[in-house]
């Protein structure tokens, strides 16, 4: 993982994936700034992936080198309106970053909030290897009725389409980086100094009658629709032992929320996601009060969270892990929260695989095959990746989970919210229009994890049988 601008001196131009972790950078640097207890989080997080290099060895980085783990980072937006997402599209287009996956937030059961989603991240493999930056972007639904009312609603978008997030000097640098894929460096400088500018915390007064408004109906609704401006929600470093890591952020007196959210801690394969967080901090602005006159107040939006990221299930692996986190629901209803941790590690020895082998034979992760170097080449060698494997051909190594867990995310927003809010009746915003208002094409989740897999399973299966020296080229 390259140093961003710096490594750039030798040439006129600075390419998309130095844009990025330029990008990403500056934005941690940023935060970091403004919350404090995020730079214990990282630094936390980088002794706890030191360690566990340390004692595992070349296994702890089976799905990530340690400079990619270490560099790695997700951060979190909110926007209001279609084309506030539109724009913020063509910025993350800027550094590389496309919109993958769709998370409807307000299906989180008990942790709904009034959001649909999708993550702007890199697609391609050797686009994640130099710089995997990620952002999980939230776009507000106004118009569904479980949250706002008629009245509500008019007001809010009213307030929402009277503001401006992104100068259009900005847009014009980012159009420019996308089409061309690179911009020069006095263009790039400039580009990251008004991107980064654009998700700083604004010092503006915020209205207090018209938050606190808000708020009743949805925390979230606040922090997007409260303010005239954006900003990052939370940024996420990696980290090898989730688990460990809260021990110690807790140990350093720093609370954190109640749980460590998706798959739990077991002794067999980790799969897809574990994040937790520290909990919202009170953080001061300044309050417009009814009568005009600007008070000192606080609120509590923004958080450090954390993750460790584990293999990348196929659909098939996604419908069992879906199936066993359901019976986890069931057995755990009616017993106290503390108990779902073990109640979720006794269901997962009951129904998980309990190696990778198993994952891989089973059709239910990802894997690339590459060919053992120095294995006799004598006899047929199977057709199925898992024979392949099996007999010592080829060697599987898992693909990480790129992406993120709709009911996690919800948790963890829900986790440091100030209050549940409200909701009304039923209502339902459709895929299709976060789809156009990105105004370019979405992917699957899984899409470019297949394809990846699919390109080395052809790579192996090329030396089908020991050629015959009498063969001509």
């Amino acid at each position: 993982m390259s140093s961003p601008m710096s490594a750039s001196t030798s040439t006129s131009t600075v390419p998309q994936w130095r844009l990025r972790a330029a990008f990403a950078t500056r934005l941690s640097e940023m935060y970091g700034r403004e919350v404090p207890a995020y730079t214990t989080l990282v630094d936390v997080s980088r002794e706890v992936n030191e360690d566990v290099l340390g004692e595992r060895g070349a296994d702890a980085e089976r799905l990530g080198s340690i400079g990619r783990v270490t560099a790695e980072r997700h951060g979190a937006i909110r926007v209001g309106t279609p084309e506030e997402l539109s724009q913020v599209a063509r910025v993350f287009a800027a550094v590389g970053m496309h919109p993958v996956g769709f998370y409807d937030l307000r299906e989180a059961a008990a942790s709904a909030v009034p959001v649909v989603s999708t993550a702007f991240r890199p697609v391609d493999g050797e686009e994640l290897a130099r710089n995997p930056f990620r952002v999980f972007t939230s776009l507000l639904t106004p118009a569904d009725p479980r949250f706002f009312g008629p009245d509500l609603r008019s007001r809010l978008e009213n307030f929402l389409g009277a503001r401006e997030l992104f100068p259009q000097e900005l847009l014009t640098l980012a159009d420019r980086a996308a089409a061309e894929g690179e911009l020069r460096e006095a263009q790039a400088d400039r580009f990251l100094a008004l991107a980064v500018s654009a998700f700083e915390l604004s010092p503006e007064p915020v209205d207090r009658a018209w938050y606190e408004e808000l708020e009743r109906a949805s925390a979230v609704a606040a922090d997007i629709g409260g303010v005239r401006s954006t900003h990052i929600n939370h940024l996420t470093p990696r980290v090898l032992d989730i688990d460990e890591l809260y021990r110690r952020m807790t140990d350093r007196g720093i609370e954190m929320i109640d749980t460590i959210q998706g798959p739990p801690s077991w002794k067999g394969p980790d799969v897809l996601l574990r994040q937790t967080s520290f909990k919202a901090l009170a953080e001061p602005r300044a309050m417009r009060d009814p009568d005009g006159s600007v008070t000192s107040g606080a609120l509590r939006v923004r958080f450090g969270e954390v993750e460790a990221r584990g293999i990348a299930l196929t659909r098939e692996g996604r419908a069992l892990y879906d199936d066993v986190l359901g019976q986890v629901d069931q057995r755990a209803a009616g017993h106290p929260p503390q108990r779902r941790g073990d109640i979720a590690r006794a269901v997962w020895e009951e129904h998980m695989p309990a190696d990778e082998g198993e994952l891989a034979a089973r059709g239910l992760a990802h894997f690339t095959y590459e060919t053992v170097e120095g294995r006799s080449r004598e006899g047929q060698p199977p057709s199925p990746a898992d024979e392949l494997v099996r007999g010592g051909w080829v060697r599987a190594r898992p693909i990480v989970y790129e992406d993120f867990l709709p009911r996690s995310a919800a948790g963890i927003f829900q986790s440091n919210l100030s209050g549940e809010g409200l909701s009304f009746g039923s209502g339902r915003i459709r895929e299709r229009g976060l789809v156009r208002a990105i105004a370019r094409r979405r992917r699957e989740a899984t899409r470019s994890v297949v394809d990846r897999r699919q390109r080395r399973e052809r790579a192996c299966q090329a030396p089908r049988a020991r050629p015959d020296p009498n063969d001509k080229p």
